[in-house]
């Protein structure tokens, strides 16, 4: 069965950091990408970062470009997200997803983490 553990969140300060950490068990499981996702209470989960596994291509969102970084260390099957310059606006529970290739929307989800900045 394929899992998805996020880790990392917590409650910081604004203007501090934050690494979350996302890792796919079991380790033979093989995805086209992972992707990183936030939802705040009473809307839609939106997205936030995405890396290609095997060329490490990464897309962002507009609102995080230039603060967050996606990466990813294939040996360990694990996603990162290094979130800089944190906002209260960031405030969310942040999901980790999978998908299996570029043709299928993430099928995917980890747990989520709640991640919360105070002004």
């Amino acid at each position: 069965q394929v899992q998805l553990v996020e880790s990392g969140g917590g409650l910081v300060q604004a203007g501090d950091s934050l690494r979350l950490s996302c890792a796919a068990s079991p380790r033979t499981f093989s995805f086209y990408a992972m992707g990183w996702f936030r939802q705040v209470l009473g809307k839609e989960r939106v997205f936030v970062a995405s890396i290609t596994w095997s060329s490490g291509t990464t897309y962002y969102a507009d609102s995080v470009k230039g603060r967050f970084t996606i990466s990813r260390d294939i040996s360990k099957n694990t996603a990162y997200l290094q979130m800089n310059n944190l906002e209260p606006g960031d405030t969310a529970v942040y999901y980790c997803a999978a998908r299996r290739n570029a043709y299928n929307n993430y099928g995917y989800w980890g747990q989520g983490t709640q991640v919360t900045v105070s002004s």
